[in-house]
């Protein structure tokens, strides 16, 4: 990949086990509290209107799903964390496989995490970039949803997220919104660097 630009994505697999998984040459997750906006992202820099499944009910995403760049690289849409509601078993299931996934998988090259820019950085969050941190690869916060927020308060937001971060050497972020586009261009050049 060249460009900065991702080439439009195509649905490809979903994943329940880690036999599912498919071959691939290089992978950009992307995770979030269920609600955040992360199926809205994940079709915006994709550039499919229905790509990921935008659901009014949080939490349908209980797949890996994965969605093909060609030439190997995929983007991939991981279970939204905070509401759903499936029993505890199948709970326990789906995150022994994303624990896995996410500590384990040599293509993963980074961690897209996708935050309500109304309300970033809950424990959940923190929660997630703990449990990633040992991976030792890069994540990038998206602070979605800015298009709600007034210039001068996404500013703020973003600053205070950033300083929170500081120790994080490999944590960055940016305001982003689905509606306006807001960021896409600063997100795709993002994930098209660790797909490279």
């Amino acid at each position: 990949m060249q460009s900065t630009r991702l080439p439009q994505a195509s649905f490809s697999l979903s994943a329940a086990h880690p036999a599912d998984l498919p071959d691939s040459r290089a992978e950009a997750a992307f995770v979030g509290r269920s609600n955040a906006g992360k199926s809205s992202a994940l079709n915006t820099l994709a550039r499919h209107n229905r790509l990921a499944f935008v659901s009014k009910t949080p939490g349908r995403t209980q797949l890996i799903n994965f969605f093909s760049l060609g030439d190997g690289a995929y983007l991939v849409d991981l279970p939204g964390y905070g509401y759903a509601k499936v029993p505890a078993e199948v709970r326990r299931r789906w995150e022994g496989f994303l624990s896995a996934y996410l500590q384990n998988r040599t293509t993963l090259m980074g961690l897209v995490l996708i935050m309500d820019a109304r309300h970033p950085l809950t424990p959940l969050d923190w929660r997630m970039l703990n449990w990633f941190a040992p991976a030792g690869r890069p994540v990038h916060i998206l602070l979605t949803k800015a298009d709600k927020l007034s210039r001068g308060a996404g500013v703020k937001t973003l600053g205070e997220v950033r300083r929170a971060l500081e120790t994080r050497p490999q944590v960055s972020a940016q305001l982003f919104s689905s509606l306006s586009r807001l960021g896409a261009e600063e997100a795709e050049a993002v994930i098209a660097g660790w797909l490279k």
